[in-house]
């Protein structure tokens, strides 16, 4: 298994997604150029309408095109989103003040409830920590 990185960027035009796109929650259809993919390789995909936010997507089938020459179609599973749904939020550190403006992913159809949950998971990912209502960024975690 290979993990392969097709996050958006401009310095490798030619290891590029054509589309992904969702065929239902769950299920993903890719197709791409480049990176030599193989069954049960992890691609990295940026989420539409994000910045800086990726979804990690597992193949299970792949077909190799001849024409256009490295372009390849993939069948992915990956997360379960009904209807994505992107936010950014911003949160400042309870100790220093230092500002961190985020975004995080939630599937829309579970409502505002799910929002919260979503927002903690991603604060964590980025090295902060969230108790009750109150967050503190990396630096001020470490022991004095």
């Amino acid at each position: 298994m290979v993990e392969h990185d097709f996050r958006y960027t401009l310095m490798n035009p030619q290891h590029t997604l054509t589309e992904c796109r969702a065929l239902v929650p769950g299920r993903y259809q890719v197709t791409g150029n480049g990176g030599s993919i193989r069954i049960g390789d992890v691609l990295l995909v940026t989420l539409k309408g994000s910045k800086d936010l990726s979804m990690r997507l597992t193949v299970d089938t792949v077909r190799h095109l001849i024409n256009p020459p490295g372009q390849w179609t993939a069948m992915t599973t990956g997360p379960l989103f009904g209807e994505l749904a992107i936010h950014t939020w911003q949160v400042n550190c309870d100790s220093c003040a230092k500002e961190l403006s985020f975004e995080f992913a939630v599937d829309a159809k579970l409502g505002k409830s799910a929002e919260k949950p979503a927002a903690t998971a991603r604060i964590a990912e980025l090295g902060w920590k969230a108790i009750d209502d109150k967050h503190l960024c990396p630096k001020c975690q470490e022991p004095a």
